[in-house]
């Protein structure tokens, strides 16, 4: 017997040996790499960081053909609702670019009406059969008719002029307006600095407001509230030499046009290319 259990504890040995040089190859020497994975098969936090890129991208270039391309790659079936959601767990210049982009994109599947406002058809009056001898006296009876119909259909017609309203809009109320153009002659801030503020019939600042800037050839959307340390209205752009803007709030606004780099002065008069301020606000 005892040759036999020697065998025994050998080939024992032998496959716990295996064992580890096998787990040692694998996991060390030689471990799996995963590379061009689908973006479907992500885990939960890599695609919240997926969406936060594309998000970004669409933020700097507004290309939102692009973006909704990106999150088509996730197999979401509600990708707004999806980064409202994401932007509410998140904070600073990823949650302003997440909701700029559910908005851009529009209502959610969970926003939309769940009924379309379509005209019942009790609601069409039936012609009178009786005669009348005047058309005076038919008159009455057919708007009692439809008034009674109408009063029985009022529910479903209530519940379909709820459809939500686009969100983007701050505050309800007038258009914004150019309160204030000014030139900014400091060396010390970038030449061609543009900057805005936005901010709402209450004169509080405007946090994720969309800003259209234009000009020969191209165009470009920026947003306030990105640089939080100068005030969740803020925005800015830098302009290129030789070039003019204009300037609108996607928000409903007027429209701030010949915008260029200004030519200002130094204190030995040597010539430096300045800045503009602009500041947007609801009446």
């Amino acid at each position: 017997m005892r040759p036999t259990w020697q065998g025994v504890g050998v080939m024992l040995g032998g496959l716990a040996l295996g064992l580890a040089l096998g787990l040692f190859y694998a996991w060390v020497l030689a471990p799996v790499k995963y590379v061009d994975t689908a973006p479907v098969s992500l885990r939960a936090d890599f695609k919240d960081q997926f969406r936060i890129m594309i998000a970004a991208a669409h933020a700097a270039n507004g290309n939102l053909p692009r973006a909704r391309a990106r999150l088509a790659l996730l197999g979401e079936r509600d990708p707004a609702g999806t980064l409202m959601e994401q932007s509410r767990r998140s904070s600073g210049e990823a949650a302003l670019a997440l909701a700029g982009l559910a908005q851009a994109i529009g209502p959610s599947v969970a926003e939309e009406p769940s009924q379309t406002p379509t005209i019942p058809a009790t609601e069409t009056p039936a012609p009178s059969s009786s005669a009348s001898p005047t058309p005076a006296a038919s008159a009455p009876t057919s708007q009692a008719r439809v008034s009674a119909t109408v009063g029985q259909t009022r529910t479903p017609q209530s519940s379909a002029t709820l459809r939500p309203t686009a969100t983007r809009t701050a505050t309800p109320g007038s258009p914004f307006a150019l309160v204030t153009r000014d030139v900014v002659c400091d060396d010390e801030l970038q030449p061609g600095l543009l900057q805005v503020e936005v901010r709402d019939a209450d004169g509080k600042p405007v946090a994720g407001a969309q800003i259209l800037i234009a000009w020969g050839g191209g165009q470009e959307s920026f947003f306030t509230g990105l640089k939080p340390e100068l005030g969740n209205g803020y925005a800015d752009f830098v302009m290129q030499a030789g070039v003019v803007y204009s300037l609108r709030l996607d928000l409903d606004s007027e429209t701030a046009s010949d915008i260029s780099i200004p030519t200002c002065q130094g204190g030995d008069g040597t010539p430096f290319g300045g800045g503009i301020q602009l500041e947007f606000q609801q009446p």
